[in-house]
């Protein structure tokens, strides 16, 4: 797509209408992540709780980022820190403001089936016909396809990242479980396929993949101020790891609606979100 043909589609995405500009509106951007649509979702039917029209966008990771940098967005909370978005928040961090984690304990790496021999990213320098020398991943501009580029330098590993998405690579981890084969997919925690599956992560020795991750709060410059509600709900907002993979895995059953099972999470934590909006 050339570069004017997606300035024009952002701005149309982000196009205000007159109830927008009275103040009553906030715009979420996020990426279309199994766990960013269940943050999005439940912060969505929250803020509308409380009168706000709200409008949830979904982007590619880079036009997240800079839609909150430049006001186009209000808020994201879909930021991964400290290591898979970095490059993002190093570009932009004194355009933006990063309130803080909604959700702690987060991790990228390599995972595997629980029964797999591999236990180690290293094990893949003799190992790699197991898995027919490939390790599946997403979409090519995500940050744990640019760590796994790293780790297959890093550890010479004589295996190919395979581009793909989200629905592409846990297909393949499905029909690998179902055949009980080996396989090596790009991961991250929170996801839903921890929920259905018995997986592991493969060690990382070297570190190339970083420790823990925090998924984080994005807000515009001046948010505090234009909203101070809304920026103190944003300020409270935090969901944990199992309540999330649990509501990833009920988003990926036939017939299943986001919205729903973010209400239905809502109504059965109705003391948490009141929290939030004290």
């Amino acid at each position: 797509m050339r570069a004017t043909t997606f300035g024009v589609l952002l701005c149309l995405a982000f196009a205000q209408t007159p109830a927008e500009a009275a103040g009553k509106q906030v715009r979420l951007a996020y990426v279309e992540w199994s766990d960013a649509v269940v943050a999005t979702t439940i912060l969505k039917q929250v803020l509308e709780e409380k009168g706000y029209e709200v409008k949830a966008i979904p982007l590619a990771a880079a036009a997240m980022w800079q839609a909150v940098a430049t006001g186009d967005a209000d808020a994201s909370v879909a930021a991964w820190l400290p290591m898979t978005q970095a490059a993002y928040y190093e570009k932009l961090k004194n355009r933006l403001e990063l309130i803080g984690p909604n959700v702690t304990g987060a991790k990228i790496g390599w995972v595997v089936p629980a029964s797999s021999p591999l236990n180690s990213i290293e094990d893949l320098k003799t190992k790699s016909a197991e898995v027919d020398g490939k390790v599946i991943g997403i979409d090519p501009g995500a940050g744990v396809m640019k760590a796994s580029e790293a780790a297959i330098k890093t550890y010479g590993l004589p295996v190919k990242l395979v581009d793909g998405s989200d629905a592409t690579m846990t297909s393949a981890l499905k029909d690998a479980v179902r055949q009980k084969k080996d396989i090596v997919v790009t991961g991250w925690t929170p996801h839903w396929m921890f929920a259905r599956y018995e997986l592991k992560y493969l060690a990382d020795p070297k570190k190339v993949f970083g420790d823990d991750e925090t998924v984080n709060t994005l807000a515009r410059k001046g948010l505090k101020e234009d909203m101070p509600e809304v920026y103190g709900i944003l300020k409270k907002f935090k969901l944990n790891i199992k309540d999330e993979e649990a509501m990833m895995a009920e988003n990926e059953e036939k017939g299943a609606k986001p919205a729903e099972t973010a209400a239905k999470w809502i109504k059965a934590n109705r003391a948490t979100v009141d929290g939030w909006l004290k």
